[in-house]
C-alpha cells in the first residue's frame, strides 16, 4: 500500500487536451491495447454532445472526431486484439465500430438491435468475438443483446443482427455490462433493479448460463472484476454505495459478500475535503488490491483502498479539474492516469510530471439533466426509495 500511496501522491499533470469553448462532459475513456511503443496508444472519449474524440495518448492531440450520432452515447471500447478498432454504443439501438486509421465518418461494422432497443451499456469480450449491450426497460422488457463481433472483409457491410438475447434475469434498465478480463465466456451485468448477475455464455440457454445473482439493494451504476484470476465482482450504486462479492463461495456454505456499504460518503474520512460521488473502480494486479476513484464537485480526485475490513483513503489529486470528474483510465504499465470531467477537460497525469502550460480553464459547470454528477438513472433509484 505504501508504494501505491507514493505513486498516487506523485502524480502531476503532464498534458491537457486543447482548450475549447465547447461545454461538453467527458463521459467515458478507453485506451487502445497496442503491442507497440506506448507513444502509439490512442485515447477515445465519449462526450455528452454525442461525439467521440480520439487523441494521441502521449500528446493529447486530437486525431479523429466521430459526430452525428442520432442518440446519446453510452460507452467507448477499443478491441483487445486490434488496436485501431473502436466500438461505441448509442441509444438509437446500434453498436458502431470504426477503424481509427481511416479519415472517414463511415463505420466498418454496424450492429443493430431490435426495434424497441435503447442501449445504455455495452462491452466486448477479451477475445473480440462477442459484443453485448444492455437496454433500457421498455414496457415490461429489458434485454442483454449479443452479436458476433468478427469483422467482414468487405467494409461496406450490412448491419449485423443479434445472435440472441437474455431477457429473464433483470426486470429493469441494464446499466452496466462487463466481460471477464481473461475468460471470454464470462460476463457480468448490473441493473437499476439492484442485481449484479454473472453468466457463462457458453451455456445453451439463459437459465443454465446464470452462475450467480448478487443483490446490492440499490440501483447499480458501475461493475467490475477483481482478485487473483478475477474471481470476485464488485459494484457501485447510484446512491454511492459499494458491494463486493467472492464468486469462489458460490458452491460453499460461506457467505459470498466480502463488503457491503450503503453510502461510502458516510464512512470515508477525508481531512479538509469531502467525497461527493464515486466514479468507478480498478483492480491493481501488481499490488493485488481493489481501489475505487471518487471526487468532489470542484474537481478533486480521491483514490480509496477497498479491503474486507473496510475502506481507507489513499490520496487526493488537486488542481486539475474545475468541475466534477466523470471518467478515468489508470494505466498499470506506467502508473499514469487519464481523467475527463464536466469542465470539458481531458488530463494526463504522470508520476513526477511537470506541466509546461499552467493555463487552467475556468469553472464551467453546465446546467443540464446531469447537473451535480446525477447519473442518468439516479431519479429512478430515488423513486424506488420513496
Amino acid at each position: 500500500m505504501e508504494k501505491i500511496e507514493e505513486q498516487f501522491a506523485n502524480l502531476r499533470i503532464a498534458k491537457r487536451c486543447a482548450l475549447t469553448e465547447d461545454s461538453t462532459y467527458l463521459l467515458d475513456i478507453d485506451v487502445s491495447k497496442s503491442v507497440q511503443a506506448e507513444s502509439n496508444h490512442l485515447v477515445a472519449v465519449s462526450c455528452s454532445n454525442k461525439s467521440i474524440k480520439v487523441y494521441s495518448r502521449e500528446t493529447l492531440h486530437l486525431l479523429r472526431e466521430y459526430s452525428g450520432h442520432p442518440g446519446l452515447l453510452n460507452g467507448v471500447r477499443f478491441a483487445h486484439t486490434s488496436e485501431n478498432m473502436l466500438f461505441s454504443a448509442c441509444s438509437d439501438g446500434t453498436i458502431k465500430c470504426w477503424d481509427t486509421r481511416l479519415a472517414t465518418q463511415e463505420t466498418i461494422q454496424l450492429f443493430s438491435g431490435y426495434p424497441s432497443n435503447v442501449f445504455i451499456s455495452f462491452d466486448i469480450n477479451c477475445s473480440d468475438l462477442i459484443v453485448c449491450a444492455g437496454t433500457e426497460k421498455v414496457e415490461e422488457d429489458t434485454f442483454m443483446v449479443f452479436w458476433d463481433a468478427r469483422s467482414n472483409t468487405n467494409y461496406a457491410c450490412a448491419a449485423k443482427e443479434p445472435l440472441g438475447t437474455y431477457s429473464e434475469t433483470h426486470n429493469d434498465d441494464i446499466t452496466k455490462i462487463c466481460f471477464h478480463p481473461m475468460k471470454p465466456n464470462l460476463v457480468a451485468s448490473g441493473s437499476t433493479d439492484g442485481l449484479v448477475n454473472v453468466f457463462d455464455i457458453n451455456k445453451e440457454n439463459e437459465d443454465d448460463a446464470l452462475i450467480a445473482t448478487c443483490n446490492s439493494n440499490s440501483s447499480v451504476s458501475f461493475i467490475g472484476w477483481s482478485g487473483k484470476d478475477y474471481k470476485q465482482v464488485y459494484c457501485m450504486t447510484h446512491t454511492e454505495g459499494f458491494c463486493w462479492w467472492d464468486l469462489t463461495q458460490i458452491d460453499t456454505e460461506e457467505p459470498m459478500t466480502l463488503l457491503q456499504i450503503q453510502d461510502v460518503r458516510e464512512v470515508v474520512f477525508i481531512e479538509n475535503s469531502n467525497l461527493n460521488y464515486l466514479i468507478g473502480g480498478l483492480y491493481h494486479e501488481k499490488a493485488d488490491k481493489l481501489f475505487f476513484v471518487g471526487g468532489t464537485a470542484m474537481g478533486n480526485i480521491h483514490l480509496i483502498n477497498c479491503g474486507i475490513d473496510g475502506l481507507s483513503l489513499v490520496g487526493t489529486l488537486h488542481g486539475g479539474h474545475s468541475a466534477a470528474v466523470r471518467s478515468f483510465y489508470w494505466n498499470m504499465t506506467d502508473d499514469s492516469l487519464l481523467t475527463g470531467g464536466e469542465d470539458a477537460q481531458l488530463l494526463l497525469w504522470k508520476p513526477g510530471a511537470v506541466e509546461r502550460s499552467l493555463v487552467k480553464k475556468a469553472s464551467m459547470k453546465i446546467a443540464s439533466s446531469v447537473q451535480q454528477r446525477v447519473r442518468i438513472h439516479s431519479q429512478l433509484s430515488k423513486r424506488k426509495k420513496t
